[in-house]
């Protein structure tokens, strides 16, 4: 369980901008791009890079959506959506990989992630399934 002051602090930074986004990626770089651009958008921002890590702050508690690399070592990102719903998580999921492949993407997609899309990222096509995931 996250602390109270981690838990406070999340809140007040929900409160200041349009919700949490939690990135996990084992690169460095992708989740620095991706930190940049959602805070250029008032979304606030937490990264990961591993599965892991994630789960072991309780992100899914807080997070208004994780984008979710799909090959990480370990535990990989469609691993780590089966964890999430075997333990009721209902945070919505953007994929990325470098590496599409159609069976994962309808794999992932089955499970019920809100999109599946191929890096180098495009930047309208984040922010469309961003929104689509925050959607009512």
């Amino acid at each position: 369980m996250i602390a109270a002051a981690g838990r406070d602090r999340h809140a007040a930074l929900q409160r200041m901008t349009r919700g949490l986004v939690c990135i996990v990626d084992d690169d460095l770089s992708m989740r620095e791009a991706l930190s940049s651009l959602l805070r250029s958008m008032d979304f606030a921002v937490e990264t990961f890079d591993s599965a892991a890590a994630f789960l072991a702050a309780n992100a899914a508690e807080l997070g208004l959506c994780l984008i979710l690399d799909v090959c990480m070592p370990e535990m990989n990102g469609l691993e780590l959506q089966q964890r999430l719903r075997d333990m009721g998580a209902r945070i919505p999921i953007v994929f990325m990989t470098a590496r599409p492949d159609k069976q994962m993407e309808a794999r992932a997609l089955a499970a019920g992630a809100v999109a599946f899309l191929t890096k180098p990222l495009d930047n309208d096509a984040l922010l469309a399934a961003l929104e689509s995931s925050l959607a009512p």
